[in-house]
């Protein structure tokens, strides 16, 4: 059956994260492509006013609950009222946080995974859904069954065609960097990579510019003066202009210690920008090494140089690198084709909740 054919949804999507994320883009992503298709949706998050500002023209409903510590139980009660009175034909829970506050009911309930998170905060849901085939992987091996284990991709905004930011003007030859300041998204390992770039001459005239927020900012300034790179690098902070960063770039770095998939990696293919990253689990998955971009072994400064010097000494790779990429993305990373495989597992699921149903009167009318 063809996701045009099957009747709107009527789903909920509990979200607890932080204000900025990948995961938080693409559920914000996610609810205003499903309501596009017709969907009626229920958004539950923490307490966020540019968040519910963002999804107020595409959730029917939206919630804005405290999700403290999980032994928040005002939290866990309010949602469950709030779901009972909604009704929904299934419940998207994402990320730990709102999966343990989110209760079983009667709908199907969906943990949405993007990391390698503890199982535990999942334990009462009906099935998983994971963003990589390298997390579905490990969920099965964790001992959850196939049939309730499932993989949906992402997918990102085309920036293709878009002006590069004004406010980059005259910075020179820039390496983009995206994401939130984590240990895990190895910003240290690109300074330091950079760094050495640098004392070999071979960045003239050329700029790191990471954008993002989050805890580690503070020490990856102090890190860059240390390192005597300083005036060479732009902290922007969170910025919305994604496809305008990648327009003034040359190139996407993704230095990443865990990356379970990497929706910077996709992003850039959409602008058609060449990607070096981390051969970690989402990177190693997505990245066809040598045709859509170059992998580095992660925790390797040394390495990373090398190849962020490949790509700037030869301008004729990182283009066709980045050609390859913009292939990749039209063929799998578009709002239509991730859309299409999002409502025909919905449609299994509802089609399990009618089936439970249907199950429960029978047992009702035995009684």
């Amino acid at each position: 059956m063809s996701s045009e054919r099957l009747k709107p949804f009527r789903l909920a999507h509990v979200m607890a994260g932080a204000p900025h994320g990948g995961a938080e883009a693409f559920f914000e992503r996610i609810i205003a492509a499903q309501a596009g298709a017709g969907d009626e949706i229920l958004a539950v998050i923490k307490r966020n006013p540019d968040r519910r500002a963002r999804l107020e023209n595409h959730a029917a409903a939206i919630a804005e609950l405290r999700f403290g510590a999980f032994a928040d139980w005002t939290t866990r009660r309010r949602l469950g009222r709030l779901l009972r009175a909604f009704r929904p034909d299934v419940v998207m829970s994402w990320m730990s946080r709102a999966s343990e506050h989110t209760p079983r009911g009667p709908y199907v309930l969906v943990g949405r995974l993007g990391g390698f998170y503890n199982l535990r905060h999942f334990r009462h849901c009906d099935h998983l859904v994971a963003n990589s085939q390298s997390l579905l992987a490990w969920l099965r091996a964790q001992g959850w069954e196939a049939s309730r284990t499932h993989y949906l991709p992402n997918f990102v905004r085309d920036h293709g065609g878009a002006a590069p930011a004004a406010d980059l003007a005259g910075a020179g030859r820039l390496i983009l960097a995206l994401g939130r300041l984590h240990e895990e998204k190895g910003f240290d390992i690109l300074l330091r990579a950079f760094a050495r770039l640098t004392a070999r001459g071979e960045g003239e005239g050329v700029r790191l510019l990471i954008a993002g927020e989050g805890p580690e900012r503070s020490a990856l300034i102090r890190l860059a003066g240390e390192l005597g790179i300083a005036g060479r690098v732009i902290f922007a902070g969170w910025r919305e202009d994604v496809a305008a960063l990648l327009a003034a770039s040359a190139f996407l770095v993704c230095p990443s210690r865990v990356e379970p998939l990497g929706n910077v990696i996709p992003e850039a293919w959409s602008a058609g920008r060449a990607v070096v990253a981390s051969r970690v689990s989402g990177p190693a998955e997505l990245i066809r090494e040598g045709e859509d971009g170059l992998l580095v072994p992660p925790e390797d400064p040394e390495a990373l140089a090398g190849a962020l010097a490949a790509l700037l000494a030869d301008p004729a790779l990182a283009a066709r690198l980045g050609a390859a990429g913009r292939t990749r993305f039209l063929a799998e990373f578009t709002e239509g084709a991730v859309l299409g495989e999002w409502r025909r597992f919905f449609a299994k699921m509802r089609a399990l909740r009618e089936e439970r149903d249907r199950h429960a009167g029978r047992e009702r009318r035995e009684e």
